[in-house]
């Protein structure tokens, strides 16, 4: 077993000094940090091996396409999906969930359908249904939260109703750090014979994820929330909607006749993989897979739960602190104000004092209304985080009390 310090050695940027202060990176839940086998990972295809995947007979396309598969298979084993047919790389997880609402809600929503998403959600899991909703003259039903940011059950099961069509809902909030039951909502709506997306993004880094297990019927995420590349992002997908679902973009690699009469479409995963993928991408996503395996997930689980118990009892005692979100089951996300702090100030003194935090609405502006604030300060934190980074950032606190006093 590595040791912290170990840990931190393997991410370059944490080393580095910001205003002649140490770093101190606590937006981990906006982008994570890479480590350097990632970085090698991606530098290794462009100087070694590169060549377009499954368009070429020579040995730099088959070598590229062989890690291409061969991380597929990373991602299937990671989630314990059930085939690798059942894993499309996609842009992340907004190009996930947009790809879903447009192509399930091109074959199965009709005017007057609903789909059921909760106060909690991303902008990503809000907006892409919006817009299908106007094109199919559907509409949105919405699962509230209690004062402590957790989903009401019971009034989920009363929006279930004949015309729901599909239930989209983040695994944990970005915004709160609360952990959604999931598995409950997956198996009251399969009772109800609709299918269920989980967004993954803010969950498939800090715990284990079965997607066997939760049962859900599609699972979106993103590789750079976990020690991953930017732009590169996973839809799973079970086998019996991806085969009935139409692909919603065209073009190379997607089909597998066309002429100007008709086109028919390649078989799975490749339906949904139009043109050239990001496949340097998900070759350093399966390097930060085995990266993560190799930490050990419950470690990882284990350490930011420490670390969530830690920073909630220091920043309780600071005075004129207020915490939005404490549920008893939560992600080692802490989203507070400061009496009397604009949230932009807060984040601004403490970026000169070398520490990263997350301010304004954090792209989930219905959880801002629910609590009748504009915004909060979110310190999101990861594995490679510290105690002594946690006393850091209640130190810079203070000093933002003291300048606003």
């Amino acid at each position: 077993m590595k040791t912290i310090e170990e840990i931190r050695a393997d991410f370059p940027i944490l080393s580095r000094k910001v205003y002649n202060r140490p770093l101190v990176y606590f937006d981990n839940g906006a982008t994570t940090q890479k480590p350097l086998c990632v970085l090698d990972a991606v530098r290794e295809v462009y100087t070694e091996y590169n060549g377009n995947v499954h368009r070429g007979v020579h040995i730099m396309s088959d070598l590229t396409s062989e890690a291409y598969e061969n991380a597929r298979e990373k991602v299937r084993s990671f989630i314990n999906a059930g085939k690798r047919e059942e894993i499309i790389f996609t842009s992340g997880t907004t190009g996930s969930i947009n790809s879903v609402a447009f192509s399930y809600g091109e074959r199965f929503v009709k005017p007057g359908d609903e789909i059921i998403l909760s106060t909690l959600e991303h902008h990503a899991n809000i907006v892409p249904w919006q817009m299908m909703c106007e094109r199919k003259g559907a509409s949105i039903r919405v699962i509230p939260v209690n004062d402590r940011g957790e989903i009401l059950l019971d009034d989920f099961l009363k929006l279930l109703s004949p015309r729901t069509r599909l239930v989209a809902i983040t695994q944990v909030s970005n915004a709160l750090g609360t952990i959604v039951p999931v598995k409950e909502i997956t198996d009251a709506a399969h009772s109800a014979g609709v299918p269920v997306l989980v967004d993954g993004a803010q969950g498939i880094q800090h715990d284990v994820v079965d997607v066997s297990s939760l049962d859900c019927d599609f699972y979106a995420f993103s590789g750079h929330k976990i020690y991953g590349p930017t732009g590169i992002g996973v839809l799973y997908g079970k086998e019996k909607w991806l085969t009935e679902l139409p692909p919603w973009q065209g073009g190379g690699d997607m089909v597998d006749k066309v002429t100007f009469e008709k086109t028919t479409y390649n078989e799975l995963p490749f339906k949904f993989e139009a043109g050239t993928t990001n496949y340097a991408g998900a070759i350093g996503l399966a390097k930060a897979l085995d990266y993560v395996l190799g930490i050990g997930m419950q470690y990882i689980a284990g350490r930011e739960k420490m670390l969530l118990a830690y920073a909630t009892e220091k920043l309780s005692e600071i005075s004129r602190l207020k915490i939005y979100g404490d549920s008893a089951n939560k992600i080692a996300i802490i989203s507070f104000l400061i009496d009397n702090v604009h949230q932009y100030d807060t984040g601004m003194v403490l970026d000169k004092l070398g520490i990263a935090v997350r301010t304004g609405t954090h792209c989930a502006q219905p959880v801002m209304q629910r609590f009748g604030i504009d915004g909060t300060v979110r310190a999101s934190m990861c594995f490679y985080n510290t105690t002594g980074e946690i006393d850091a950032l209640c130190s810079g606190i203070e000093e933002v009390i003291r300048m606003f006093s």
